[in-house]
C-alpha cells in the first residue's frame, strides 16, 4: 500500500506559537518591539510637549487605531491582497485626483478628502497599495522582469508619485517612490540599470529644481548653509544641531532637555523629535533606540526571506525597508545630513493617518509570515 505523503509545516509556522497568537496570526517578536517602541514614543512626546497630556491622549487613540488596524490586516490572507491590489491602486489613484480637484488645503498644501465622518490624506494609502500593485504585477512572470514589464512597473511607479508632488507633498512623495523602485530592486533587476537609473535621476536635478515651488528650494538651499539665515530658514537646523549635541553621552535626563522646554526648537514633538531624544538621552539612548528599530527592520526582511511566494516576498521587503527610509530621512534631515522634506521619525512623532499606515504595513508582514500553506515533505 502507497504510503501518503506527511505534511509539514515551514519552519517558522504559528502552530509552534501559543494558541492565542497562532489564532491571531501574530508575530510575537515584532509585536513586542513595536509595542516597546510604542511605548517609548509616549514618554518622549509627553517630554517633548512640555507634558501636554492632551496630545498624549490623542497620539495613544491614534497608536490604539494603528494596532488594531495591523491585527485586522493580519488576518487577511495574502493571497487576497494579491488579488485586491489592483482595485485598491485604482481607487487610490483617483481619490489623488479628487483631492486636487476638491480636497482641502492646510499649511500651504493641498492633501486631504473630507468625508464628513473622517479626513484623511490618500497619498498615504500609497505606502501600501504601491508596494503591492508591484509585488502583484512582478510575481505574475518569471523574474528577473523583461525591460517591458520593467518601464510598466516604473509607470506604475510614477503616476501616484507626481500626483503627490503636486500637492505639494515631497516627503510622502518620496516614501511612495522607494516602495515601488524596493520593490523593483527586489525582483531582480540589474546593478548596471540602477546605476544608470540614478545617474540619470541626477542629470534631472536641474528640470527637478525647475519645477520647485519657492520654499523647496529654500529647503535645498537652507540644507547647504543654514548658518547663512541663522533666524530664519537656518534655524530649524541650527537649533537641532545644538540639541543633539548639548546631549552629549548620556544626555541631561528625561524632561530636563534645555532646547524642547526653552521651546528654542520648533517642531519639537513632529518632525525634530529626534533632536528631543538625543538631547535627554545622548548617544547612549540614541544608539539604543536605533537597535530596536534595526531590530524591527532586521525582522521584517526576515519575513520577507520566509516567504513562501514571489509575491510575499517582494512586498515584505519593500514593506521593511521603507520603514528603514522613514528612520533615515528623519535623522537625516535632523542632523543636517539631508534637507527637510517633513517625513516623521516612526511610531515616536506625532501623527495620524502615517502612524497608522506604518502599523497597517506589519499587519500585512505578519499576514505573510503566518498564513503558510502545508508543504508536502
Amino acid at each position: 500500500m502507497r504510503a501518503k505523503p506527511h505534511l509539514s509545516l515551514h519552519e517558522s509556522q504559528p502552530a509552534q506559537a501559543s494558541g492565542l497568537l497562532a489564532w491571531l496570526h501574530i508575530d510575537l517578536p515584532l509585536l513586542s518591539s513595536l509595542l516597546l517602541l510604542a511605548g517609548i514614543g509616549l514618554a518622549i512626546l509627553y517630554s517633548a510637549s512640555d507634558k501636554e497630556m492632551v496630545l498624549l491622549q490623542r497620539q495613544l487613540l491614534r497608536l490604539g487605531f494603528g494596532f488594531m488596524a495591523m491585527l485586522a490586516l493580519a488576518q487577511i490572507h495574502p493571497d487576497n491582497i494579491r488579488r485586491w491590489s489592483p482595485w485598491l491602486y485604482g481607487i487610490g489613484i483617483l481619490m489623488l485626483f479628487a483631492v486636487i480637484l476638491f480636497g482641502e488645503s492646510g499649511k500651504g498644501a493641498q492633501r486631504w478628502l473630507d468625508l464628513g465622518i473622517i479626513r484623511f490624506q490618500p497619498s498615504e494609502m500609497f505606502k501600501l497599495i504601491l508596494p503591492m500593485l508591484i509585488a502583484w504585477f512582478l510575481a505574475e512572470h518569471r523574474l528577473p522582469p523583461t525591460p517591458s514589464r520593467m518601464v510598466a512597473a516604473g509607470l506604475f511607479t510614477l503616476i501616484p508619485v507626481l500626483l503627490i508632488a503636486k500637492q505639494p507633498d515631497l516627503g510622502t512623495a518620496l516614501l511612495v517612490g522607494t516602495g515601488g523602485a524596493f520593490a523593483l530592486f527586489l525582483a531582480g533587476i540589474s546593478w548596471r540599470l540602477i546605476s544608470a537609473t540614478g545617474l540619470g535621476m541626477a542629470a534631472l536635478g536641474p528640470v527637478a529644481w525647475y519645477f520647485m515651488h519657492e520654499y523647496q528650494r529654500q529647503r535645498v538651499l537652507t540644507f547647504l548653509t543654514p548658518e547663512s539665515d541663522p533666524l530664519g530658514t537656518g534655524y530649524h537646523i541650527i537649533q537641532s544641531k545644538i540639541a543633539i549635541g548639548s546631549g552629549g553621552i548620556s544626555g541631561k535626563g528625561w524632561l530636563n532637555g534645555t532646547q524642547s522646554h526653552l521651546e528654542f526648537l520648533p517642531e519639537r514633538h513632529t518632525d525634530f523629535i529626534f533632536a528631543v531624544i538625543s538631547e535627554e538621552f545622548g548617544l547612549v539612548g540614541i544608539m539604543a533606540l536605533l537597535s530596536l528599530y534595526l531590530f524591527i527592520i532586521m525582522r521584517g526582511l526576515y519575513i520577507a526571506t520566509q516567504a513562501q511566494d514571489t509575491f510575499g516576498r517582494i512586498l515584505a521587503g519593500s514593506l521593511s525597508l521603507v520603514f528603514f527610509v522613514y528612520l533615515f530621512v528623519n535623522a537625516g534631515m535632523v542632523t543636517g545630513l539631508l534637507p527637510v522634506v517633513g517625513v516623521p521619525l516612526p511610531l515616536i512623532s506625532y501623527g495620524g493617518t502615517s502612524l497608522v499606515t506604518i502599523l497597517a504595513s506589519f499587519g500585512m508582514l505578519m499576514s505573510i509570515h503566518t498564513h503558510k500553506k502545508l508543504l508536502p515533505t
